[in-house]
């Protein structure tokens, strides 16, 4: 068994070397903290990373959003090809339909009744030339605006409808559910459609609840948002 060591030779205390072989520190140690002391870390997102710019849209003035007028010429173009082909499937409709005209059989009777029905050709065109309505609409108006922000009458009158948010189209399903919401539009006397007229950001009722906007097609790429005060 080891023998303690003799009383007397340990070295005197706080003059053991620092650990590690690190330096002493300064004479004086350390300086104090100042005044009010040490300010707060930043805040940071998940993963000790900043956090995200605020995720609402670009602020524009007015005057950068698409005027009404625009949009109700952008409108006309996208029902015309519809109207076309509606309009001359009623034509062959009434033109093949089946007129029988009945007159008063009474000594004073002088009147004619005429009832008129759609030929077998005629309900096969009309039907034929609604179902080609639905597939335009879809396409017009689901598929290609939610794409690329833009159905043919905004394309020729050179604006997009696009997400307030994100800055890009809303996609297929979206743009099929904005222009259903245009109802909301309609269903108090058409004013719906008229909120572009002194609204902010020109938006309908329709545009407001899909929180969508409508803006100019411009040269380069689209602005970037800019995060007001």
């Amino acid at each position: 068994m080891s023998q303690p060591p003799p009383p007397g030779n340990y070295p005197p205390p706080g003059n053991y070397p620092p650990p590690g072989n690190y330096p002493p520190p300064p004479p004086g140690g350390y300086p104090p903290p100042p005044p009010g002391g040490y300010p707060p870390p930043p805040p940071s997102g998940s993963g000790g990373f900043p956090p995200p710019p605020p995720t609402s849209g670009p602020v524009l003035p007015k005057e950068a959003y698409t005027a009404w007028f625009t949009r109700v010429l952008g409108y006309l173009i996208d029902v015309i090809p519809a109207a076309i082909v509606i309009g001359i499937a009623e034509g062959i409709a009434f033109g093949t339909a089946d007129n029988q005209c009945v007159t008063g059989n009474g000594e004073y009777d002088y009147s004619a009744y005429c009832t008129s029905s759609f030929s077998t050709l005629g309900v096969i065109v009309m039907g034929l030339a609604y179902i080609a309505g639905l597939v335009y609409w879809l396409w017009n108006w689901g598929y290609r605006q939610g794409t690329t922000g833009q159905s043919i009458g905004k394309s020729v009158m050179k604006f997009k409808v696009v997400s307030e948010k994100t800055w890009q189209p809303i996609g297929f399903g979206l743009s099929v559910v904005r222009q259903l919401a245009h109802f909301v539009d309609a269903v108090i006397c058409y004013i719906g459609f008229l909120f572009p007229l002194w609204d902010a950001k020109r938006q309908t009722l329709a545009d407001k609840i899909m929180t969508t906007v409508c803006v100019p097609v411009t040269p380069g790429p689209p602005p970037g948002p800019y995060y007001g005060p």
